[in-house]
């Protein structure tokens, strides 16, 4: 659907964001390591941000978006519907920001992200996502209670406020003395990679993004690659709930297919090896969405060779079982 230009987030809106989350967001590293170059043949840069507050990068859309809102609205509250990341950030954001949240969540969420939700004061709600819709059930409670629908992904304030996690990014590689060749980075609703593209875009046009996906779930790939929007057959059945959707938003698809070289497809095995692979070499804790970019940079699904490249962890919130099962099944 065409949008109205003022709904479109451009990169001075990402430069803002950053002002406005500044002190509040973490500034996450950047990280290197001598395994993974050796893998990739590459000069690999991580940005980890399941080292972000909450968890994963969703705290610094939700505290950009839940910044504006007046004192009435903050009172009045807000209403989000989350598998677990963006729920806690929208979670944190409201109670340091002076208001109370409502999460929508699936009855089948990782506990450790609703536990998260929790531990911040936001009231969960259970769904079942097969067969009942979250944008509706979202949209209903928001409009019944006065509440301020703070959404996923499908508005400009979020994704301009995902897009520092690439700013940041572009600034430590200067200091580093690198121009990243390649970007890989999740898609599930689009925003985050459509943030960190304005982000990469304006000081490195060269640089090719792609898109990270769990394999049956890839439909910003498939989009790409046949030129009409795709949608999902199914509504679960990979490991990676953190960026499983329906599809990728209309908002961030009109970024999003301006910016994208391609995407890749990674398996559930790839991702929990590349699981293990974090937590052996890299000494962080990385949830199975969170590592797809990961997964795809260690199976060579873009040829890396000789090239810089950033690679994005999204999150690093896992449940203890899962994350033993990754531990226990190694590295590729």
């Amino acid at each position: 659907m065409p949008f109205d230009e003022s709904e479109i987030p451009v990169y001075a809106d990402v430069e803002e964001a950053a002002a406005r989350i500044k002190g509040q967001a973490v500034r996450t590293p950047l990280m290197r390591n001598d395994v993974l170059d050796e893998r990739t043949g590459a000069r690999v840069f991580v940005k980890p941000e399941a080292l972000q507050r909450t968890g994963s990068f969703k705290f610094r859309g939700a505290y950009n978006r839940i910044s504006r809102l007046s004192r009435d609205e903050l009172e009045r509250g807000v209403m989000a519907y989350s598998s677990g990341n963006h729920a806690q950030g929208v979670a944190a954001a409201a109670r340091l920001l002076g208001s109370h949240a409502k999460i929508l969540m699936p009855s089948d969420a990782p506990d450790v992200k609703v536990q998260g939700v929790r531990f911040w004061g936001g009231e969960v709600v259970s769904y079942d996502r097969y067969s009942e819709n979250r944008e509706e059930i979202g949209a209903r409670i928001a409009r019944e209670e006065g509440r301020t629908l703070v959404p996923p992904f499908e508005n400009k304030y979020i994704i301009a406020g995902q897009g520092t996690a690439g700013l940041e990014a572009v600034e430590q590689l200067r200091d580093a003395g690198a121009r990243p060749d390649h970007v890989l980075c999740c898609a599930g609703g689009g925003g985050l990679i459509a943030g960190v593209g304005l982000a990469v875009k304006q000081h490195h046009p060269e640089a090719q993004i792609w898109a990270a996906e769990p394999v049956d779930f890839d439909d910003m790939k498939r989009t790409i690659e046949t030129g009409s929007k795709v949608t999902n057959d199914k509504l679960a059945g990979s490991i990676c709930d953190a960026i499983i959707t329906p599809t990728h938003g209309d908002l961030t698809w009109s970024i999003n297919s301006h910016q994208l070289a391609g995407g890749t497809a990674v398996s559930d095995d790839e991702v929990l090896a590349a699981m293990a692979f974090a937590w052996r070499h890299l000494k962080i804790v990385v949830e199975p969405g969170g590592a797809v970019a990961l997964a795809s940079a260690l199976t060579g699904k873009i040829d890396l060779a000789g090239k810089t490249a950033l690679v994005i962890i999204s999150g690093g919130n896992v449940d203890r079982a899962m994350f033993e099962r990754a531990l226990e099944r190694g590295e590729i």
